[in-house]
């Protein structure tokens, strides 16, 4: 019994292969640029003005910086593993620990976060359509829906949520940039507005202010890096597929935040929400409005179901070392996908957001708070990485310079998140996250700290599973 399985399983694999495309969509999926253009540039306008396009501009830069350290591992170790098994090659173990961790708080709080998100524009479409699916249970029947369809897919098989969310996100992207482009034709002469490429007036601590919402909204750029077990030449594609989907949603951003500027001007501050505005301001045809709001929940739609994807990939791996109990090292015997554990993750984002709705939270402050705690775990999954770069390619004897240089950018851009979301104090709950952060990163350490005493030969394995050792189904 033991060879069909085996041959069922190498099948399986070859079935599912997947392009650089299909690796990059997943990448911009977790991204989800059109989620992020809803709202982001409005936010950093009112600290940064004509100084939005440069803060997103420097968020990309420093981006490419971790971009960068992150394909250098993945052109040498293709993994599912993600941060995870790099940061074991230059910090050990106990750093690979962190960064796993961190980059399973990071991806189930993206996915439970945007969930709400997916739940508030999904409302919103129902009504426009005139059924009225506002009230708490209307909303708990949407999260439950929606939750358990992208649950689905990700256990289905990762080509086909991978799919579902390039499709998903083209989508969005293409109906966004229908209204921008629109919006720049109509504004005809006025489009160029010199003001955005000048520094005079521009407040220097705004627009670093808005550097961290810019680089919040990459949050998940590099997930794709957790499919080296189905990507197609995994060693050149994921770090094609990194950094190309950096650079590509980079530029949409600043363009995005350059025509939101143009159009509103100062009204950008003040409009419950701009794409919609613009819209309006524009004359867009009167069905043309319920498309956008689709767009926009097709999005948030999306990266729900790509960060499931990391988070069932990282637990597998570890599931594989003994770092979690083995059988979540298991795939379903259909699908090859990391099922155990992807049934846990989906119906948990369920649950929370069920609870949130109960009392009485709205979807969209449902997606602030969750994402926020799942950013802090990507913040110090990036800058883990970025410090393992340094000494995995001095170890190594690789050449290092370029790597020191970003790696420096990426800390010190990291530490100032985190520090700029902590001080001033923010209001609740927004102030007490980074200390459920570090609650959850001490909890799930004293599973660590148990195997360290009990079974120190675990730790022997971290870092070393890698796409062709991967197997196991039941």
């Amino acid at each position: 019994m033991t060879q069909p399985t085996h041959s069922k399983a190498d099948a399986g694999l070859r079935e599912g292969v997947m392009s650089g495309p299909e690796l990059a969509a997943q990448a911009i999926a977790s991204i989800a640029p059109s989620a992020v253009i809803a709202f982001t540039a409005a936010a950093i306008f009112l600290g940064a003005g004509n100084g939005t396009m440069s803060a997103f501009l420097l968020a990309t830069i420093v981006i490419l910086c971790v971009g960068y350290i992150v394909s250098m591992f993945a052109r040498q170790h293709a993994s599912a593993g993600s941060l995870y098994t790099y940061v074991s090659k230059g910090l050990g173990p106990t750093g690979a620990f962190a960064a796993g961790v961190s980059l399973l708080i990071g991806s189930w709080g993206i996915a439970a976060g945007s969930l709400g998100g997916a739940v508030s524009y999904a409302s919103d479409l129902l009504q426009i359509f005139g059924i009225p699916a506002s009230g708490t249970l209307w909303l708990i029947v949407l999260t439950v829906a929606i939750g358990g369809l992208a649950t689905f897919f990700t256990i289905r098989g990762i080509r086909i949520s991978a799919r579902v969310s390039l499709v998903l996100e083209l989508l969005s992207v293409f109906i966004i940039l229908v209204v921008l482009i629109s919006a720049l034709v109509w504004l005809g002469p006025d489009a160029w507005d010199p003001a955005q490429f000048s520094f005079d007036g521009v407040p220097f601590q705004g627009v670093a202010a808005g550097m961290v919402l810019g680089i919040l909204g990459f949050v998940g750029f590099s997930s794709a890096d957790a499919l080296g077990r189905e990507a197609r030449n995994p060693h050149t594609a994921i770090p094609r597929a990194i950094m190309w989907s950096a650079v590509v949603v980079g530029v949409l951003y600043v363009f995005a935040a350059y025509t939101q500027i143009a159009v509103l001007g100062d009204e950008l501050g003040e409009v419950a929400s701009p794409l919609q505005a613009i819209n309006e301001r524009i004359g867009m045809p009167g069905w043309f409005a319920p498309v956008l709001v689709f767009g926009v929940a097709a999005s948030f739609f999306a990266v729900v179901v790509a960060p499931l994807n990391v988070v069932g990939r990282i637990v597998y791996v570890m599931g594989k070392e003994g770092i979690v109990p083995e059988r979540f090292g298991r795939t379903h015997e259909t699908h090859l996908t990391p099922h155990r554990v992807l049934l846990i993750a989906g119906p948990a984002a369920i649950i929370l957001d069920i609870l949130l709705l109960l009392i009485g939270t709205h979807p969209m402050d449902i997606t602030v708070w969750v994402d926020t705690y799942g950013t802090y775990g990507y913040m110090v999954a990036y800058s883990l990485v970025a410090v393992a770069g340094v000494i995995y390619t001095k170890r190594q004897g690789m050449k290092n310079a370029l790597i020191w240089i970003c790696a420096v950018v990426a800390v010190a851009a990291m530490g100032y998140v985190f520090f700029a979301n902590v001080w001033p104090v923010p209001a609740f709950p927004i102030n007490i996250i980074p200390y459920l952060f570090v609650a959850t990163l001490l909890l799930a350490f004293m599973r660590f700290w148990w195997i360290k005493a009990n079974r120190p030969e675990v730790l022997t394995k971290v870092g070393n599973t890698h796409t062709k050792m991967l197997e196991g189904i039941g």
